[in-house]
């Protein structure tokens, strides 16, 4: 009997290590009180917590229970101040089944709403037994999103995308369908509302495989379009991809609604000795823009307009009618210090600002090469684009492609959303986050923020 009490106790204090209730921590912007997703927790021996889309962290670490714990906060635009170290973090005494409240300052005049893409929106949560309901998507993580609105219903187009089962495991375009408007609220926590396209085993399925061969088929340019009969078309531009991320082919397709698929409709282009650069296409966002005369044309541009055509499905897909254009290089900044070059972005209208705005990623920005983000205004969408403000900034790390999201918005509105791919790639070696890398993360601006008055003449 003697020799089984020291197992018992050790069986007992095993099952009580394992059965650990996580320490909750909530971390929310001081003044506004909302949820903060993306802000890192990092101890002195390197464990690492990140909140999830409601901005909870389940701390269930045994070793940090019932102890006083430093804790280095990183949020990219949300944080706290440095101490006389120069250190920027938190000392929290965590306990099994407690509640801590975190605040942070935000220091980036975007609003991070949360995470629309990957696996785990809630993980932390679900962790304390807080939104059990939420059901994954099956995905964990997409690159480049596109939209568009068609039949009543927004439609969502994105890249390369991974899997649980594999890397990459959907290359030929992943789709779904939403509301309209796609967001109930404007704050966070945000809960994606995706309808995804599966097979007929419920898997997740791509929707432009239009090629036999393998590699990827990425989607530009999305825009429904009505014919001259009155019939809408759901429409895209397309680019086959090779190793190296060269594209070898160049089209147009189709949305097939009884397939719920993407055809092919013509190739507009094939890399070969005579032709290795690809001609100006319908790509990037579309917007449309009616000139003095009342015609309705289609602007495509990554940020600004580079081709137009008529705003119809004939004039789409009529390469006689398109004009190519010659996009602003760079942008003064508001501060007048200095010219900003423009990687990719979107421009909208904005009833709000009377003007035309954009949101835009900053080719060789500092601190992260490409993760820079800014907005600026122009009276027209050709230009001039004036008086740049940064609006959004990363610690090495890239924010990519960024979306306006104009599905059902209001132009009046003061509230801009935006999203874009975030992603170690092109970053100098960083840390992957956990859950967050290589997804879509949407940003909310205030385009009443006084940040913005640079952007007045």
């Amino acid at each position: 009997m003697k020799r089984l009490l020291p197992l018992l106790a050790f069986i007992s204090l095993g099952i009580r290590a394992s059965a650990i209730e996580p320490c909750r921590v909530e971390v929310v912007e001081r003044g506004s009180g909302w949820p903060v997703p993306l802000v890192e927790l990092r101890t002195t021996h390197e464990v690492r917590f990140v909140t999830d889309n409601a901005g909870i962290i389940a701390l269930d670490a045994p070793e940090l229970m019932g102890r006083e714990v430093w804790f280095d906060i990183h949020g990219h635009g949300y944080g706290v101040k440095k101490d006389g170290f120069g250190y920027t973090g938190v000392r929290l005494t965590p306990e099994p089944g407690k509640r801590i409240r975190v605040e942070v300052e935000r220091t980036i005049i975007a609003k991070r709403l949360g995470r629309l893409t990957g696996g785990g929106l809630f993980a932390e949560s679900q962790k304390c037994g807080e939104r059990l309901e939420w059901r994954e998507s099956g995905e964990f993580g997409c690159d480049t999103v596109q939209t568009a609105v068609y039949r009543g219903k927004v439609y969502w187009v994105w890249g390369d995308t991974d899997m649980p089962h594999y890397p990459l495991g959907i290359f030929q375009a992943l789709g779904a369908t939403s509301p309209l408007p796609p967001f109930e609220r404007l704050e966070p926590p945000i809960e994606p509302p995706y309808t995804h396209f599966r097979n007929a085993e419920g898997r997740m399925r791509p929707v432009a495989r239009m090629y036999k061969e393998s590699g990827p088929v990425w989607l530009f340019g999305t825009i429904a379009l009505p014919d001259e009969t009155g019939h809408e078309h759901l429409c895209a531009s397309y680019s086959k991809i090779k190793p190296q991320l060269t594209p070898v082919i160049l089209g147009q397709c189709v949305w097939n609604d009884k397939t719920e698929r993407f055809d092919m409709l013509q190739e507009i282009w094939h890399r070969t000795s005579d032709q290795e650069r690809p001609p100006r296409y319908p790509d990037g966002h579309p917007v449309v823009w009616t000139d003095d005369g009342g015609k309705r044309w289609l602007l495509f541009g990554d940020p600004f307009p580079r081709l137009k055509c008529p705003a119809t499905f004939e004039g789409w897909k009529n390469r006689e009618t398109w004009e190519e254009l010659t996009p602003q290089r760079n942008v003064l900044s508001a501060d007048g210090s200095r010219r900003v070059t423009p990687h990719t972005g979107a421009i909208v209208w904005s009833g709000f600002r009377k003007r035309w705005v954009t949101v835009f990623m900053e080719k060789g920005g500092t601190p992260s090469r490409l993760g820079e983000l800014w907005y600026a205004e122009a009276e027209t969408p050709f230009g001039p684009w004036e008086r740049a403000v940064k609006i959004l900034s990363h610690d090495n790390y890239t924010f990519y492609n960024p979306l306006i999201h104009a599905e059902g918005w209001d132009p009046d509105s003061p509230v801009l959303l935006f999203e874009g791919t975030y992603t170690k790639s092109f970053a100098d070696r960083p840390q992957p986050t956990p859950r967050y890398d290589y997804t879509q993360i949407l940003y909310r601006l205030d385009l009443d923020d006084p940040r913005l008055r640079g952007t007045e003449k």
